[in-house]
């Protein structure tokens, strides 16, 4: 006899839209610069009009006939440009805010970098050599630079938001806003990945901005059912909207 299930019935993982941070990242490549011009700290860096015009996009994705089912959960990292999209994004669906749990959670916040903050692939080179050589020999999986997080850091602190999920969101439909690195970080813990499996996805694709990987519980799995990948990095919705698909790294981060 099954156990009552303790997943959520639904869990949509979306990276947030496009932020400043990603353009000004792109221009501080382009230019070979040691240095990512941003003004604010990341944790303020807020989405690019683009950014914005995408997860209006989703949004009315999520209001209309793309999914089945509504959101009764959204969780949103702490970060500005998570929660502006988790915002425009329920604005664009018209779900009624009032049927919605809506919860800004520093758990699901970016990876940390710590040193290497604010710093291009040449700035991180350059100022600290030792550190590029450091990470070419643990991988990015285990390198954690002094101040920030390995990707083990950030699985860590999403074990226990799992335990939320569990615990508090039974049978709901949860939609979590957050970054790249997190939307692959759950995928290791739901699928019980290995090293080796999610970074070789990582190595095949960026996770796009407003990209939908989405999971459904199925009771008929295993002894206790499971969580069973539905999509991964889809952005179909985008495309129908007309809305310029991105998948560019957020500013501070470290080469691949």
């Amino acid at each position: 006899m099954k156990e009552t299930q303790k997943w959520p019935d639904t869990i949509w993982l979306v990276r947030h839209g496009e932020s400043a941070g990603n353009v000004a990242r792109d221009a501080a490549e382009a230019a070979g610069h040691p240095v990512i011009d941003i003004p604010t700290r990341d944790v303020d860096v807020p989405l690019s009009a683009l950014g914005e015009q995408q997860s209006r996009a989703l949004g009315r994705w999520f209001g209309g006939a793309g999914v089945k089912a509504k959101p009764t959960v959204v969780l949103a990292s702490t970060y500005l440009r998570a929660r502006e999209t988790a915002e425009l994004m329920l604005d664009a669906s018209r779900i009624d805010k009032s049927d919605v749990t809506f919860v800004a959670d520093e758990r699901l916040r970016e990876k940390e970098f710590g040193i290497l903050d604010r710093l291009t692939k040449v700035g991180i080179i350059q100022k600290y050599p030792e550190q590029a050589e450091h990470r070419r020999l643990l991988g990015k999986f285990y390198h954690r630079p002094p101040g920030g997080e390995s990707w083990c850091d950030v699985i860590l602190r999403l074990r226990s938001v799992i335990g939320t999920l569990t615990r508090e969101y039974a049978r709901e439909h949860v939609l979590i806003v957050s970054h790249q690195v997190v939307v692959l970080c759950f995928r290791y813990l739901f699928e019980r990945m290995t090293e080796d499996q999610i970074l070789q996805i990582d190595r095949e694709q960026e996770v796009a901005n407003c990209s939908v990987t989405s999971y459904n519980f199925d009771q008929s799995l295993g002894k206790r059912g499971k969580l069973v990948l539905r999509a991964f990095n889809f952005v179909a919705p985008l495309e129908e909207a007309g809305a310029p698909v991105t998948s560019k790294p957020d500013a501070p981060v470290a080469p691949k």
